[in-house]
């Protein structure tokens, strides 16, 4: 029989194994394995608990989801007995005399890793799954207490209020930093109009190229070629600034002789700068140990650009570190426009060399004004947050006043907090200002070109998004 301590265990995880079907005409579920023609009928009440063995909920939890969804049906001890008979079916291995007391407990993966940041609080990292968690002094000494004491022990040895353990918990195998969990799936919503203006398509992971080529690069990072890097950008900026007018005056002539036919190339250009400003934040991560598990395409606008996940950088130590790999694209476009500004001073005027040049240096100079912006999430917002220290910039400056006008105490570090004051309604505005605009501009030009076409598309999307959604069935047999 199982411990009474089972109550804090984790469900295990059987999706990778098993899936759930509804029996036609039937109050039964049967559990059905993947791999072999194995079948197993339970109640309606157990199958809706074999729901939440995703490896996410404790015993206790999917205990309480019954009740609320059966009543008094969903009899005391329903999960725990459900846990026991899938041990006895050999749907989950049975622990054994000796780990029982360790196996009460939920575990960290051996992968995880603890680091230490200046700013006072630790992030675990999880390089399998790439997924962090940043938490407190006090809850790292309880979470290096899993796998050594039941939770029950926890609770009774360093006074953790149960609530709290549970939510700890429920991070931990939401972000798949215990054994036998994965990192939870965004929840599927339904479509909205507004996820045309940004979406992301992931293409591959970046990673074992990245490892191939570090090391041919190295070079980049030395002082010899920083100090190099410097008189080059100070002489340029010089050049540029002394050109101002003259460049100002070749684009007017550009766009005057060629028109909205120099929109093509300017676009392409563009990408391949935000394309090499990409790669400058890879490989800078990577170049201090970091995992670049991603890269993609985003669409702004229906805009393509090009886009890698570099969240790893969160779990360097040096703050330094941090800020170079989020400027490392900026510095990679600032150099292109110096490279472009040269090539154009070069190049014989009218030539195409010359029109490239100058629609390559422009395209840098625009793209840099647009990552700088500390009010969108782009580089400027993330580079805000690595000099600031103050991860979740956003959210955190708005449950900052949400605190002050709920008159909850602030949580927040009093060096922290002019920040996020002063940040919150500079955010609020910028939202406002932009969407508002973007709405404006788009209803103006529907209800003037197409307003049947644009009542109707309307209409079937409401119908779609307020309809009732059912619960999908992962499969439906009969008797």
């Amino acid at each position: 029989m199982l411990s009474h301590d089972c109550n804090d265990w984790i469900c295990p995880d059987i999706t990778p194994y098993w899936r759930l079907g509804q029996i036609a005409s039937s109050n039964q579920v049967v559990l059905l394995a993947l791999h072999t023609k194995r079948q197993l009928r339970f109640s309606m009440i157990e199958g809706y608990a074999l729901r939440f063995f995703t490896g996410q909920f404790t015993v206790s939890q999917v205990q309480t989801l019954c009740e609320r969804q059966f009543g008094s049906n969903a009899v005391s001890g329903l999960v725990a007995e459900l846990l026991q008979t899938l041990m006895t079916l050999e749907v989950l291995a049975l622990p054994s005399e000796s780990t029982t007391s360790t196996k009460s407990s939920p575990q960290l993966k051996s992968c995880v890793q603890w680091v230490e940041h200046p700013e006072g609080y630790w992030i675990l990292r999880n390089p399998e799954d790439v997924t962090y968690l940043q938490v407190s002094d006090r809850d790292k000494t309880v979470i290096d207490q899993l796998g050594q004491l039941s939770p029950t022990k926890i609770v009774q040895t360093y006074t953790v209020n149960p609530s709290q353990l549970q939510h700890l918990l429920q991070l931990l195998a939401a972000t798949g930093m215990l054994v036998g969990t994965t990192p939870a799936k965004p929840p599927k919503r339904k479509f909205t109009p507004m996820q045309l203006l940004f979406f992301k398509v992931s293409l591959f992971n970046p990673d074992p190229w990245l490892n191939q080529y570090i090391d041919l690069l190295r070079w980049v990072w030395s002082l010899p070629f920083c100090l190099g890097l410097s008189f080059f950008l100070a002489c340029s900026a010089i050049i540029g600034l002394d050109q101002w007018d003259g460049i100002l005056q070749i684009g007017q002539q550009i766009w005057a002789t060629q028109g909205a036919t120099v929109l093509l190339p300017f676009g392409l250009l563009a990408m391949l700068v935000v394309t090499i400003h990409e790669l400058g934040h890879a490989f800078t991560l990577k170049h201090y140990g970091g995992i670049v598990p991603e890269i993609g395409l985003m669409f702004m606008f229906f805009m393509p650009a090009a886009y890698t996940n570099t969240t790893d950088a969160y779990a360097l130590v040096k703050r330094s570190q941090r800020v170079l790999v989020v400027a490392a694209g900026v510095l990679c476009q600032i150099i292109i426009a110096a490279i472009a500004l040269c090539l154009w001073n070069w190049s014989v005027d009218g030539t195409w060399l010359n029109t490239a040049s100058y629609l390559l240096m422009v395209a840098a100079l625009f793209t840099v004004a647009v990552n700088l912006n500390p009010l969108a999430r782009f580089d400027g917002y993330y580079l805000a947050v690595a000099l600031t220290g103050i991860n979740n910039l956003r959210s955190r400056s708005f449950e900052f006043y949400a605190n002050l006008f709920r008159r909850r105490p602030l949580q927040e570090k009093p060096r922290d907090r002019w920040i996020l004051a002063t940040y919150a309604p500079f955010s609020f505005a910028y939202i406002l200002l932009v969407f508002g605009v973007i709405f404006y501009q788009v209803l103006d030009w529907t209800l003037t070109n197409i307003p049947t076409i644009a009542l109707t598309l309307l209409t079937l999307w409401a119908i779609y998004f307020y309809w009732p959604s059912l619960t999908p069935k992962s499969a439906s047999t009969s008797r």
